[in-house]
């Protein structure tokens, strides 16, 4: 049984173009600081908003920052 797949996520053999060979694209350094922006930033910026809020209403500090 062949399972398909979506033709966004088949592996594509490189092809010659003009007789050169293009590298396959890569996830590179800047591309990883995106990435690690983008959904780690609002994750922190969450948990950092839940600790304050916890510490304002409780009078307990429970987050990163009552560690120093």
């Amino acid at each position: 049984m062949k399972i398909d797949l979506p033709s966004w996520l088949r592996l594509r053999r490189t092809e010659p173009v003009m007789g050169h060979r293009i590298p396959e694209p890569r996830l590179t350094w800047q591309a990883g600081f995106w990435l690690m922006l983008y959904l780690g930033g609002p994750v922190l910026l969450l948990g950092t908003l839940i600790d304050a809020l916890i510490q304002w209403s409780t009078g307990y500090c429970t987050g990163f920052w009552c560690w120093f």
